[in-house]
């Protein structure tokens, strides 16, 4: 299967999860954004790597990659490769100068993990089609509120449940509205909660 490289070109809180952010991965040269909700702790850790920031004490993350510099591994990319019932599945590749390894991991810790290794992030198309949403201008980015994050309980996933919002009681062409309307207000976990809605009566 084709790979698509996807950058990070955005994080922001939740605004349905208490203490989880929304994670926007960028199609490169396309327009295709792919929403993701993870962890505080996760978006502080991509959010203080990305930033150039130092903690007084390594994270997590940083001691993944002290030791596996010190044993000579790289992570060399990783995949996100698979999405099911809301949950993106994702894998290291990882070389250690002699033999290439695929290496199980959440898709938060992943490119918690890919930023540190300046690894490249790529998806299949697959993916992007199911769960992708496409941005026309060209105002998406946004880093913000990154110095108060607190540690929460996380996940890797798309809320899939939008009826207790009201979008069950909405017809097709409202929902469609209301997704180009959040589209462009930047909304992009709700964005996400809308195309699950709308994808959801189209296999129905």
């Amino acid at each position: 299967m084709k790979k698509v490289k996807l950058d990070i070109v955005g994080l922001s809180y939740s605004q349905t999860q208490s203490g989880a952010y929304a994670l926007v991965l960028g199609e490169v040269n396309g327009r295709r954004r792919l929403p993701i909700i993870i962890g505080a702790f996760e978006a502080q850790a991509i959010a203080i790597e990305i930033e150039k920031m130092t903690p007084s004490r390594p994270l997590t993350h940083d001691l993944f990659k002290s030791m596996a510099e010190t044993f000579h591994i790289n992570v060399q990319e990783i995949v996100i490769y698979n999405l099911v019932d809301g949950v993106f599945y994702a894998k290291l590749i990882c070389n250690d100068g002699k033999n290439t390894h695929e290496i199980d991991a959440r898709t938060s810790d992943a490119i918690a993990l890919a930023v540190r290794f300046n690894a490249m992030i790529y998806t299949y198309e697959f993916i992007l089609a199911s769960a992708g949403i496409v941005i026309e201008g060209n105002d998406f980015l946004f880093l913000e509120n990154m110095d108060s994050i607190a540690k929460e309980p996380d996940a890797d996933t798309i809320p899939i449940s939008t009826k207790q919002e009201g979008f069950g009681d909405l017809t097709l062409e409202e929902l469609q509205q209301k997704l180009q309307e959040a589209i462009a207000d930047e909304a992009y976990e709700k964005a996400a909660r809308l195309r699950d809605e709308l994808n959801k009566r189209g296999t129905s």
